[in-house]
């Protein structure tokens, strides 16, 4: 693909500059649209060291206003970041509509250096190849526009452009020892490149190669960016296609809810003696996947009033407090509706050794935002394979994930809800929202059936826990994680 090249006429040379010029005042125009069209922006620079990344970046900003754009320029992953998934540090940086976001390098440039530095190939090579290309799909399915570039220059270019950089000492430190490895075995990262960018450039987040020795490649550049944002916002407004793939999940049979029981009961003074065994192996095996560096994700959604409060507390009584942490998801806010609804998942993901218990979760976009009208039919169709997606990266990470719908009936809940109305210090418990909610008890039913047949996998399964007994479900949740992070620990020690 590094050939791929489309060098100018001799005829255009000529008018080069001017139309620099001219598609840079385009450029400055559309700035303005991209804002009042909430367009968010993510340009991608790729490219052999000295190829004139950073120059390239320093040309396109000054024709937008600052406070409109980012510039991130990525380095080798901190010890932070190694804890993290792969795409962690990139998913968190996505701009908010209507703002650029330049990477200066980004998950293809340390995909190179994993491939070629740390023996990534196969299976694993492979997964990433998936993962780049899922979350790049998810970002434009979700109205994002992604551009991406690969400034490409030959070897003999690429030796004197190092030699005139390392001749200075104001300039030597712009050459990285990961940027003379590249040089010294340039045909080995050349065949390493084409072979990534091959794989990775569909319709929807195309390559564009451009020739780094050119004086023309501003020309190039400006002319796909422009071009290609003035096709996004032509598209603006018009309905998004429901991705509807062949299934590709491996997904587990689930029962409809109005066939689970809910007799289950549990004797007060045997609940107080199981509770406390639980809690104390939870409690070991806690500190024994900190010290393997096994992360956790515990995702508890519900029936209001079904119990989900009371249930999370049982389970983090026994966790160390400096190793976990409960994130109670509200409405989004500003910043977060601003951008791809995962973001603000992305950003709450443990560390490697922690645990991270969501109270409600992602799924919101396939319950209340389907049923309040707050997503289009085509987002929470197409959300049920970005989350399947979205919780397979963190299998491939390494983590245990689980779920939770705590299940009651719907006379159960009506009790409960007057429970709380009638007791001035659970008052704060019941809502206008909680009334209304209840009255959409059957299309919610509906939805979150549908939820569990496609979002139940094998390595990220669905539990249904019978609550009408809170005591029951508190003790079933319990069981349910030490039997999966004692499975996760087999062979670990």
């Amino acid at each position: 693909m590094l050939e791929k090249l489309t060098p100018l006429a001799e005829s255009e040379k000529s008018l080069v500059k001017a139309e620099v010029a001219a598609l840079k005042s385009r450029l400055t125009s559309q700035q303005q649209q991209i804002k009042q069209a909430k367009l968010p922006v993510i340009i991608l620079i790729e490219g052999w060291g000295a190829a004139g990344k950073g120059s390239l970046i320093s040309d396109i900003i000054l024709n937008i206003d600052p406070r409109s754009f980012t510039v991130r320029s990525i380095s080798p992953p901190t010890l932070e970041e190694s804890r993290r998934p792969f795409l962690w540090r990139y998913f968190k940086e996505i701009p908010e509509a209507g703002q650029f976001l330049f990477f200066d390098s980004g998950w293809y440039g340390e995909t190179i250096q994993n491939v070629m530095c740390d023996g990534l190939d196969g299976k694993a090579y492979r997964r990433r190849i998936d993962s780049i290309n899922a979350f790049e799909r998810q970002l434009t399915d979700n109205g994002y526009l992604v551009v991406k570039f690969f400034i490409h220059i030959p070897k003999k270019i690429q030796d004197e452009r190092f030699e005139k950089l390392l001749d200075s000492e104001n300039t030597e430190w712009r050459i990285s020892k990961a940027d003379k490895r590249e040089n010294r075995h340039y045909k080995e990262y050349a065949a390493a490149w084409d072979k990534l960018l091959d794989l990775t450039s569909p319709a929807y987040a195309p390559w564009h190669v451009i020739d780094g020795s050119e004086r023309t490649k501003r020309l190039q550049v400006y002319r796909i960016l422009t071009d290609a944002i003035a096709s996004a916002l032509e598209k603006q407004g018009q309905p998004r296609q429901c991705d509807a793939p062949a299934e590709e999940f491996p997904l587990l049979a689930m029962p409809k809810l109005a066939s689970v029981s809910l007799d289950q009961q549990v004797d007060e003074a045997d609940y107080r003696v199981r509770l406390k065994e639980a809690q104390t192996r939870l409690k070991d095996l806690h500190n024994r996947i900190y010290r393997q560096k096994i992360p956790v994700v515990i995702v508890y959604e519900g029936w209001d009033a079904a119990g989900k409060g009371g249930n999370i507390k049982r389970v983090a009584a026994a966790l160390d407090p400096r190793g976990y942490e409960v994130v109670p998801i509200a409405s989004p806010d500003k910043h977060e509706i601003s951008r791809h609804y995962l973001w603000r998942f992305w950003n709450r993901i443990p560390k490697t050794g922690h645990i991270t218990i969501f109270d409600r979760s992602w799924y919101g976009r396939v319950m209340v935002e389907r049923l309040e009208g707050f997503c289009t039919e085509a987002d929470w169709k197409r959300a049920y394979r970005e989350m399947n997606e979205f919780e397979q990266e963190l299998h491939n990470w390494g983590a245990v994930i689980l779920k939770f719908w705590i299940h009651i009936d719907k006379d159960t809940q009506l009790e409960r809800f007057n429970e709380r109305q009638n007791t001035p210090e659970k008052r704060w418990k019941i809502t206008d929202e909680d009334w209304r909610n209840r009255e959409k008890w059957d299309l919610y039913e509906v939805a979150v059936d549908e939820m569990l047949q496609k979002t139940s996998t094998a390595y990220a399964p669905w539990h249904i826990i019978e609550s009408k007994d809170k005591r029951y479900a508190r003790l079933k949740v319990l069981h349910i994680l030490i039997d999966a992070l004692e499975e996760a620990l087999k062979g670990r020690e």
